[in-house]
């Protein structure tokens, strides 16, 4: 067999952060300040989003965890400190403890304003803070080939990032809120697999020409081929606390699609599982993170998700040292051990009855470990 290339598999990271203001804690629109200061340091990495008080990152293409790891925490510094010079602060949580949607101001920018014109009170709503994951593929084909297979994943993964368990200051019960506004947006959630890269394609197309969509990027499905690059984009999580969650994360789905690379190198396949069944495990993320049980299809039986994760670290360790990133998938044993985002936003809560104390946490977290 000849050897698999595992430089294919680059990372791109995609985080949306909270803009504060660091007096009353609120959210707090920042005119766009952030973004023009930061357009002169980092160019492009920074960029604005519909709210005004979401900032938005990206990285370069990166070779591997460790080089994703150095670029995320230099955009949240230099952000951080831009930020603070400007008199805001930032944080990273898929929603914001108490902070009200309806007082936030939307960036006036035609795609914008088009997208509030169409969805309405689903957009203006949409006050969430996500992380995207690109990973590199030699092609189009293997794309939608590795975008079916680790569609099973998603809601494992998903339940690692969990972070935003309040919303417009209420206790939600759930551990990822984020996900429960976003489903109101139309073409969301896990998508079904698809036959063939020109299935998917005339999907698009079909889209196009009925002004469904005018074009792809408004498809917003939890992970999809990126209509532009040869890259897996996986779009389900919520926006960590910290970089080494981040890293951990994007470290996760590098490895996932590695092994499924690797397994279809031998002619193997992972199973497909339907769309319905997957959402059941992804509810189940959302409400428990890593603390309720998900259903392993395969035995057909509830499962602890702890277990499950365990499984899945077992299921890629053949690839992760031609990855370069054991290290960093080390830290999903600190994510078990201390809790998910939301876990500990809501120790924080438990332990001082007050919101504002949450924010303060969500902050102290931003540069944690930077």
């Amino acid at each position: 067999m000849a050897t698999l290339n595992y430089k294919t598999f680059t990372l791109g990271v995609e985080e949306e952060y909270m803009v504060l203001d660091p007096e009353t804690r609120e959210l707090k629109s920042h005119e766009q300040k952030i973004v023009h200061e930061g357009q002169k340091v980092i160019k492009d990495k920074v960029k604005a989003e519909m709210h005004q008080a979401v900032v938005e990152v990206g990285t370069d293409i990166c070779a591997d965890a460790d080089e994703a790891w150095q670029d995320v925490a230099a955009l949240r510094k230099t952000i951080s400190d831009i930020a603070g010079g400007l008199g805001f602060a930032m944080g990273a949580a898929g929603t914001h403890p108490f902070s009200h949607w309806e007082s936030q101001l939307i960036t006036d920018h035609i795609r914008y304003n088009e997208l509030v014109n169409e969805l309405q009170e689903a957009a203006r709503s949409n006050l969430i803070f996500g992380l995207h994951v690109h990973v590199g593929m030699e092609n189009r084909e293997m794309a939608n080939h590795i975008a079916n297979s680790t569609r099973y994943f998603l809601p494992h993964i998903y339940a690692l990032s969990t972070n935003s368990p309040f919303w417009e200051g209420r206790l939600t019960g759930y551990k990822s809120f984020r996900t429960k506004v976003f489903d109101k947006f139309p073409r969301t959630g896990i998508p079904e697999a698809f036959d063939s890269i020109e299935a998917y394609e005339n999907y698009v197309k079909l889209l196009v020409k009925t002004n469904c969509i005018d074009n792809a990027k408004k498809i917003w499905w939890d992970l999809r081929v990126h209509p532009f690059f040869n890259t897996v984009e996986f779009r389900i999580c919520d926006i960590p606390l910290t970089v080494d969650e981040t890293i951990t994360i994007a470290t996760l789905f590098q490895a996932v699609c590695a092994r499924i690379y690797l397994l279809r190198s031998k002619n193997l396949n992972f199973i497909q599982y339907s769309r319905a069944l997957l959402n059941e495990n992804k509810w189940r993320a959302s409400r428990y993170g890593i603390d309720g049980r998900m259903i392993d299809f395969g035995k057909e039986e509830e499962v602890n998700t702890r277990a499950l994760l365990y499984e899945l670290l077992d299921f890629i360790d053949p690839v992760i040292d031609h990855l370069g990133s054991r290290h960093r998938l080390a830290h999903i044993h600190k994510i078990l051990e201390n809790g998910t985002g939301a876990d500990r936003q809501l120790k924080t809560f438990e332990e001082t009855k007050n919101l504002v104390s949450v924010v303060d946490y969500i902050r102290q977290q931003f540069l944690a470990g930077v």
